[in-house]
């Protein structure tokens, strides 16, 4: 039996509540082949559109009706937690009860802790929510202070800090559920950003990459596999040329070599190649794939996906 922990890339969910909950249905099944062979499962996720959706809302909603506050990012983060969740436990729980396995399925709204020193803050970079023009986009950022950058050509998007995470505060009550046989969804979203005020913990506005806040509870729980699933079945050299390598195993230091060839995107393969690096190096024995949903099973036996390992 193996711990794993499976950070779900967006196309295991989403863009609307419907069409998630369609989605979902087919990510149990890959999720649930994976608890029927004996394995441990803690599940993790992105948040992306769904945190954009709910803080576009409740804006659009402010403006029209005096009566309706604006909602601060961190509670729209709690708020897509439990949605995405929602969804996935109810699914992961019909899966499991058409194969008769006794398991029960929980989300737990997590907070991650972040440096409020990071140098993230000071550049923000992850766009949320949608696009506006250059005029609209100077106006709210002198009505509201927010940061705008152009988007690939699209117009210009909301740009927040995206911290790394040091540590997640309910990672004992994570660790309770996992030992006791259940499963856990946890870290959604890479969790709520906070950091430490006196006695208190604060919310701040950023986004954490959902693959660094998967790779540190995989570290924390003693998991022996990190599994990052995404669309494609491996990581690949020249991707998208006529000359892509795929690649089935590789090392940390291979790892590393093909990062300073920039080999990988910044904003797709990138954060998932250095979360898998982190972990893989955090422990011997330890080793991180990169594969895609349909082929999880497939890339556990070594069949498919692609090992990173010390």
């Amino acid at each position: 039996m193996s711990r794993i922990v499976v950070a779900l890339g967006g196309n295991a969910l989403g863009k609307t509540p419907l069409e998630q909950q369609e989605l979902v249905k087919n990510t149990a099944k890959s999720i649930v082949e994976l608890i029927a062979k004996g394995n441990e499962v803690i599940i993790t996720h992105g948040n992306g559109p769904q945190v954009g959706m709910i803080n576009l809302a409740f804006s659009a909603a402010s403006l029209s009706d005096c009566k309706t506050p604006e909602m601060p990012f961190p509670e729209c983060g709690a708020m897509s937690q439990g949605y995405i969740g929602y969804h996935l436990q109810n699914s992961i729980l019909e899966e499991l009860n058409k194969r008769k396995i006794d398991k029960k399925v929980a989300t737990v709204i997590t907070q991650v802790i972040v440096d409020q020193f990071d140098p993230a803050f000071t550049v923000p970079t992850k766009p949320i929510g949608s696009f506006y023009s250059e005029e609209e986009a100077k106006i709210i950022a002198k009505e509201k202070g927010y940061v705008f950058k152009e988007d690939s050509g699209r117009g210009y998007r909301r740009v927040v800090a995206s911290p790394k995470p040091v540590d997640v505060v309910e990672k004992d009550v994570v660790k309770t559920l996992v030992d006791y046989g259940h499963i856990v969804i946890t870290v959604g979203g890479g969790g709520i950003p906070v950091v430490l005020d006196g006695n208190s913990l604060k919310g701040v506005p950023a986004v954490i990459d959902k693959d660094f806040a998967s790779g540190k509870i995989a570290e924390i729980l003693e998991a022996d596999y990190l599994f990052i699933l995404t669309a494609v079945d491996k990581v690949s050299l020249n991707f998208n040329q006529p000359n892509q390598i795929n690649l089935d195993e590789i090392t940390v230091e291979l790892a590393k070599k093909y990062i300073m060839e920039n080999q990988f995107g910044t904003g797709s393969m990138l954060p998932k190649i250095e979360a898998a690096i982190n972990f893989a190096s955090s422990k011997n024995g330890r080793t991180a794939v990169i594969a895609s949903l349909e082929k999880a099973m497939d890339a556990l036996e070594g069949n498919s996906g692609t090992k990173i390992t010390l």
